[in-house]
């Protein structure tokens, strides 16, 4: 499979019918467009509560590179650490990674194929060293369980790389209950206004 360009889908509810229409602007700036705006209820994050009601599904279209490469190609692509976390499923030390502490406004993407994984307005600072979210967009993240059954993995739906783990109820105030655990080198983080 190869990816040409993401297609960003907004599904709205009209009476009892869901409609999926396509967003023909750009699909960044209208991941924190306010006119969407809500706040979960007892959600204590430390950046904006933006959001909007209508869901984002995050889709790979075919033909911008191939998101199916080898594990050659990979390497030639991808820094060292990259290539060993993404592509090796290595983790990062605790407190190393570049985004951890980081909370400004935009979209988090896969830093192997760029595919949109999250939004900054579902990251909280967990204390944990790593990055946390507590969702993903829909279907860009595949849960796997690791062999011992302790953990589950979590990896880039289009090109299958590493990005972490996930772990429920560990109590933290967030709408799902949920700290998707993953390692900073994994994402690449674009402002929304680019």
């Amino acid at each position: 499979m190869t990816v040409t360009r993401l297609n960003i889908l907004r599904t709205t509810s009209l009476c009892c019918f869901n409609t999926t229409k396509p967003i023909s602007s750009n699909p960044l700036s209208l991941l924190f467009n306010t006119q969407f705006a809500f706040t979960p209820p007892n959600v204590s994050i430390r950046q904006p509560k933006r959001g909007f009601r209508a869901g984002i599904v995050a889709m790979a279209a075919p033909g911008h590179g191939s998101a199916n490469k080898s594990e050659e190609e990979w390497q030639a692509i991808l820094s060292p650490e990259q290539f060993r976390i993404l592509r090796q499923k290595g983790t990062e030390y605790a407190g190393s990674g570049e985004y951890d502490k980081f909370f400004e406004e935009g979209v988090y993407s896969c830093a192997g194929c760029e595919t949109p994984l999250y939004k900054s307005t579902t990251k909280f600072n967990s204390g944990c060293g790593w990055p946390a979210f507590f969702e993903g967009l829909p279907g860009a993240i595949n849960r796997h369980p690791d062999p011992d059954g302790r953990r589950i993995e979590i990896t880039c739906a289009a090109c299958g790389g590493h990005l972490g783990h996930v772990f429920k109820g560990e109590g933290f105030p967030t709408p799902t209950n949920e700290r998707h655990c993953v390692n900073s080198i994994s994402l690449k983080f674009a402002p929304v206004n680019s």
